[in-house]
């Protein structure tokens, strides 16, 4: 690249220290990222910044995409890119923003971990030995069982379970939803043992389900602190939250029903592409529903 180039980014750096006031840490962060620039006009033979076309800053970027570069990043590089752009642009050392539009990849969302069955089993059936345990096994249960949030089981009142429906009833789900959710056999039993127990701490006036031994309603942080407690007191070393018991109970009825619709409603999501997130069916799951679901795939016989 020309000398009067590299000047170039040697007063955009300047301008940022002087001028924008940018912390060493953020004008190191915008050199290296424009340096990643001049290395690919290197390679292409391009002589100038203003012969930068977005097909350029499409490749640039999709090359570290390749090399593993993570969608935040590739956000902050596009940033330092505009950046100095709008100065050349300033400056008449340019006549467009070629990065204006372009986009970095989407960060691909991460599932939580799930864990299988018999891990569950482990967790639910490895018995009590307090009063505490016998309310926090009942939580437990039903996080699994009613694929409830941590916030939903919180908010749960004595009214809201139906223990001879075997259900429950979230009255304000995420959007402020409500919905009817069936309470499976081992986590009513647990909550018929809890509510025993809870006739003998409960306080004046309250509702809630799930309380402490001073008759309060339990809160969230003190629910994920008992989960954690009781994984370590089982010798579970996996950190396990509220979330992976929800997530597991979507996953294990979704692998055994193929329902993703009842899972949706089950959930409480409004989209159903959130669920299709939520979830994890592998591509052989889904390659053998379609085989056995489209019109024109099964094969004719000979």
């Amino acid at each position: 690249m020309l000398a009067n180039q590299e000047q170039l980014l040697v007063e955009f750096l300047e301008q940022l220290t002087v001028e924008k006031r940018a912390s060493s840490h953020t004008v190191a962060s915008y050199q290296r990222d424009i340096k990643r620039l001049q290395n690919y006009c290197t390679d292409k033979a391009i002589q100038q910044w203003s012969a930068l076309t977005q097909s350029d800053i499409r490749a640039h970027i999709a090359t570290r995409h390749r090399q593993g570069m993570g969608s935040s990043s590739l956000q902050r590089e596009l940033s330092a890119i505009r950046s100095f752009y709008s100065f050349l642009l300033k400056n008449r050392c340019a006549d467009n923003n070629p990065a204006q539009h372009v986009k970095a990849p989407k960060q691909v969302k991460k599932l939580p971990k799930t864990l299988d069955v018999d891990q569950i089993n482990g967790l639910l059936e490895a018995g009590t030995s307090s009063v505490l345990e016998v309310r926090d096994v009942a939580m437990f249960e039903l996080f699994y069982s009613s694929g409830l949030r941590l916030s939903e089981l919180a908010a749960l009142n004595i009214e809201d379970i139906d223990l001879h429906d075997q259900s429950l009833l979230v009255r304000s789900g995420k959007g402020g939803k409500a919905r009817l959710l069936p309470i499976g056999a081992k986590a009513i039993s647990a909550l018929n043992h809890w509510l025993l127990q809870r006739l003998k701490h409960i306080s004046l006036l309250e509702t809630a389900v799930f309380i402490t031994t001073r008759g309060k309603r339990l809160g969230q942080r003190s629910i994920e602190l008992r989960l954690a407690l009781w994984c370590k007191k089982k010798g579970i070393a996996e950190h396990i939250h509220p979330h992976m018991l929800r997530h597991s109970f979507a996953s294990h009825l979704l692998e055994a029903s193929q329902d993703l619709r009842a899972v949706q409603e089950l959930l409480g999501h409004s989209n159903i592409s959130t669920t299709q997130i939520y979830t994890h069916l592998d591509f052989q799951h889904l390659a053998a529903v379609y085989d056995n679901a489209h019109p024109r795939a099964k094969k004719k016989p000979q």
